[in-house]
């Protein structure tokens, strides 16, 4: 049985588990609290505590689980990420300790030092490409979420919560700042303000186009798509950025604003699919660039990871609620056959791979499947399954389950096929029936899971 939360009360000189001791409180918010402290080296750390003993009991897995993912992301190595050095519980709440920032946010930063606004841009394109590469989306990129070190690094932050696209848009952040509204909307691109479809999924294009939009209030010092200072200006703006109508002419007059003018237009698309689709395409637009800011350049993220094929191809589920969790394709296939299907987590449906959502409903029932190519050893990813109206055929693996069935159908209705509600996207691009090769280090959306094909 898991330990009861209770309530921490932290103040400045108290030791945590005789490793760490508290300095100050930076911020507390709905979710929890974040300390200054140091370890008993003297090196400086923040302490993020979850503080579950104000959650309501019901929601508390979930977050706890999303939590654990944030401390996880922390851990890929990136120059351009805020690591995790620590995980554990204290009185029954869950708590991370990352590396300390002391530099504050980029907008803090900005204020009082000349902004090296190529060097920040190709940073938090480095950033986000050793989070794409690993089927990761930040979701939730604005200044407050890049942090500054003392070196003069901008690091990308906060990977868990306030980016989860679950919660409702007007809560607040983990720390609870007063952005609230404005603070998501204000960066968020139009497919997810406003689905055009059931629900839409989530992609590295999201990133892109939240990047765009700090790149042009670094610059101008105001919002691309009008001014947010009061309810009544939301719309409008969801609006113009609906309509990709965003205030070229104040750019211009900025003072660099003619040698990112590329760039953001390629950002700011409205249409996800028109936009700049990866991070080194954005890194290639990226105005009076010196690689000198990093040792090398990134690699395009579709050939960022490799592992050597052993036994077959295995997905690995890299963000969602069964994040870790593995299905290995060629078991499968020699357990079921050569297609195999997958989908939401349904009694009414046989999926040999079954994703969990209880949170939400974004994949479909009958998302995807996955079919081997006998004569030239490749596996095809399409796009929807065969469906038949018949409630018996869609429980069981069989084609043709009419032999048995007291059903006075007499097996007249007819298969077809019908795609997912939301899509199928391989590497940001939307799979067709018809299919695409998957290979290792592709990345596969569904709804708001993302999975990694990986050799084993």
């Amino acid at each position: 049985m898991a330990e009861v939360p209770q309530k921490c009360n932290l103040s400045a000189g108290q030791s945590i588990g005789n490793r760490y001791m508290v300095d100050k409180l930076l911020g507390e918010g709905s979710f929890g609290l974040v300390y200054k402290v140091h370890d008993n080296s003297g090196n400086p750390y923040a302490f993020k505590l979850l503080k579950l003993w104000e959650i309501p009991p019901d929601v508390r897995q979930s977050l706890t689980a999303r939590f654990k993912m944030e401390f996880e992301t922390g851990q890929i190595p990136s120059d351009y990420l805020v690591h995790s050095v620590d995980y554990g519980m204290m009185l029954g709440n869950p708590f991370i300790v990352m590396e300390f920032c002391d530099g504050g946010d980029v907008m803090t930063y900005s204020q009082n030092h000349n902004l090296n606004l190529s060097k920040f841009a190709c940073h938090v394109l480095y950033g986000l490409n050793a989070l794409h590469k690993e089927g990761k989306v930040h979701r939730d990129l604005k200044p407050e979420n890049v942090l500054v070190k003392p070196d003069g690094k901008f690091l990308l932050t906060d990977f868990g919560i306030s980016g989860d696209r679950n919660k409702h848009l007007t809560e607040v952040n983990f720390l609870g700042k007063p952005l609230q509204v404005f603070g998501t909307y204000a960066y968020m691109p139009p497919e997810q303000v406003k689905p055009v479809k059931h629900a839409p999924i989530v992609l590295p294009t999201t990133d892109i186009f939240s990047f765009g939009v700090m790149i042009y209030q670094l610059l101008t010092g105001a919002m691309p798509f009008g001014k947010l200072e009061t309810q009544g200006d939301l719309v409008p703006y969801i609006k113009n950025g609906r309509n990709g109508n965003w205030d070229r002419q104040l750019l211009l007059n900025s003072e660099k604003g003619r040698l990112w003018e590329t760039l953001i237009e390629g950002c700011l698309q409205p249409d996800y699919k028109n936009r700049i689709q990866t991070t080194t395409q954005v890194l290639d637009y990226v105005p009076e660039k010196d690689f000198s800011f990093s040792e090398n350049k990134p690699p395009a993220i579709e050939k960022s990871f490799c592992s050597s094929v052993k036994n077959g191809l295995k997905l690995k589920i890299m963000q969602g609620e069964e994040y870790g969790k593995e299905y290995l394709l060629t078991d499968l296939k020699n357990s079921y056959g050569q297609i195999i299907r997958m989908g939401r987590k349904d009694e009414t449906v046989f999926n040999e791979i079954e994703i969990q959502e209880k949170q939400s409903s974004y994949v479909s029932r009958m998302h995807c499947c996955f079919e081997f190519y006998t004569n030239t050893g490749e596996w095809v990813i399409r796009d929807g399954q065969w469906r038949n109206d018949c409630k018996r055929a869609s429980r069981t693996r069989e084609r043709y389950p009419c032999g048995s069935c007291p059903s006075p159908c007499n097996g007249m209705k007819q298969w077809y096929w019908k795609n997912s509600l939301n899509g199928t996207y391989l590497n940001s691009q939307e799979v067709s029936q018809y299919g695409m090769i998957i290979t290792p280090g592709d990345i596969i959306s569904i709804g708001d899971t993302k999975i990694r094909v990986e050799g084993y």
